[in-house]
């Protein structure tokens, strides 16, 4: 028994000893000077807005090579945490951070960075991270694929434990014949209501109802395609999507690298249950684009894009889309007679509106602008705007907008965070940034989407497409899925007209 309890208590040393390694005591240095400017760092941690239960921030100081020694000290109203940096790095341990984490929802976090310039010690003002008193989804999901989209091999749906670094694969390609997968959706961030499509080999959409899986094939002759983008109504029972006949053309000058446009497109609503499309002459019309669908919370209408058609490719540059408003009756399954706008690309500087995505407490309508088109991920002048929808007054989210693109984005289930798709770093790459928007719809500044290793995004090659939050992991085992996607014939969705 002495034997076992000496090991015991050796084993909890030994721990201590590796956690003590990167927690380090100050308390002796004398600072011979206090900078005038904050520090440089990457990720730009400095006066964010983070959620209690997100992984640590690690990052590094740019200038760090000048120095010999460099440490950060954490500290808040209850206890205090220094960390040494290693090559200029700070990373924390999970257990380090969870422990400042602790009843830190609503207060401040204060962090000094101390370094050794030669023999005599400096210490940067200190910068603030403020703790917002409501929690982040625990999981973010999307897809990782190479970012020019017309040369790719291996691409996959994945999720990210946001409170830890843990990612692990919904579904990878390399199962269903390396063909692409894409538009993965969720029902009010439920990780038990989804849909992927497949596209090339073993086509059709995937839609999982909790442990119900389903392969759709949703051609049909009186749609332009197979359905394209959606927006999961809240009942469960409906999914609207557009149908698109899209291309894509590639730049060799032009600052925008790639374009996708449509040379048409349409609004329609899948059933569920009957397995059957609907629509509506005000969503199906020749002389009109209609694409990106999003249900408000309520499920009571539907938001939409739509432009005045022109020839395409050649005009391509000219199509603007404007945010409208149409209602729908989930009990008859029919839509409203008048089409609102609520965002008239002809009237306001000529912007053009893409992917509108309501807050789930239905306050807000958050969306991308750009100067043209509907696809604004390529976008460099792609920015985000939010309109509340109380008195219908649209304001551009200057705070969470870069020099660079700025476009895909969805909400947390509380309504308090968003994510959104940021090329701001290289102009190349996009990468998740997360915000805090406060109950009056005012943003705080915008952190990168925390890894374990601070060089992390200055490697990966992939791109971070369609990020979008769930309140849990997703189960669905991705051998299972693959299964049905290779092996099942699928359900053919018939059409069931317009109403």
């Amino acid at each position: 028994m002495k034997i076992k309890s000496f090991v015991k208590k050796f084993l909890k040393y030994l721990v201590l000893f590796f956690v003590i390694g990167n927690i380090s005591c100050s308390d002796n240095i004398h600072i011979n000077k206090t900078l005038d400017t904050l520090p440089t760092i990457f990720p730009d941690y400095t006066n964010v807005t983070i959620p209690y239960n997100i992984a640590p921030l690690s990052f590094k100081l740019i200038d760090s090579a000048v120095y010999t020694k460099i440490y950060a000290i954490f500290e808040n109203d209850m206890q205090q945490m220094e960390i040494k940096a290693k090559n200029g790095q700070f990373s924390i341990p999970l257990s380090s951070w969870k422990k400042l984490m602790k009843d830190a929802a609503g207060s401040t976090i204060s962090v000094t960075i101390q370094a050794k310039d030669q023999d005599q010690w400096i210490s940067y003002p200190a910068f603030q991270i403020f703790v917002a008193p409501e929690p982040v989804d625990s999981y973010l999901v999307y897809r990782l694929i190479e970012p020019g989209y017309d040369i790719w091999n291996e691409m996959g749906i994945y999720q990210r434990h946001v409170e830890d670094f843990h990612e692990s694969t919904i579904i990878n390609n390399k199962r269903t014949g390396y063909g692409c997968m894409n538009c993965h959706s969720f029902n009010m961030q439920n990780p038990e209501k989804m849909l992927f499509h497949l596209r090339a080999s073993h086509p059709g959409t995937i839609m999982i109802n909790g442990d119900k899986i389903e392969k759709l094939n949703t051609n049909t002759e009186q749609t332009l395609s197979a359905l394209v983008y959606p927006s999961w109504h809240p009942s469960g029972n409906f999914v609207a999507f557009s149908v698109n006949d899209t291309k894509q053309i590639f730049h060799t000058t032009d600052p925008n690298r790639i374009e996708v446009f449509d040379f048409a497109s349409d609004v329609v609503v899948y059933d569920v249950n009957r397995h059957e499309i609907i629509t509506s002459t005000l969503l199906n019309s020749n002389s009109i684009f209609e694409t990106f669908p999003s249900f408000s919370p309520d499920g009571k209408t539907m938001f939409f894009c739509s432009a005045d058609t022109f020839p395409m490719p050649h005009e391509y540059n000219k199509l603007k889309y404007s945010l409208c408003a149409i209602s729908f009756d989930p009990e008859s399954c029919t839509f409203g007679t008048e089409v609102d706008t609520l965002y008239n690309a002809k009237l306001n500087d000529g912007k053009s509106v893409s992917f509108p995505r309501v807050s789930p407490d239905g306050k807000y309508l958050m969306f991308t602008l750009s100067g043209y088109g509907n696809f604004s991920i390529w976008h460099k002048d792609a920015d985000l705007y939010i309109i509340d929808l109380q008195n219908n007054k649209t304001t551009p989210l200057s705070t969470l907008n870069s020099n660079d693109v700025d476009s895909y984005h969805s909400w947390s289930s509380n309504s308090r965070w968003v994510v959104f798709s940021s090329r701001r770093i290289d102009g190349l790459y996009t990468r998740p940034y997360i915000a805090y928007i406060n109950d009056a719809g005012e943003p705080a500044k915008p952190f990168l989407l925390p890894q374990k290793y601070v060089d992390f995004y200055h490697r990966f090659m992939k791109s971070y497409n369609i990020p979008e939050f769930v309140t849990s992991k997703v189960e669905q085992n991705g051998f299972k899925l693959s299964e049905i996607a290779v092996n099942d014939t699928g359900i053919d969705v018939t059409f069931g007209g317009t109403r």
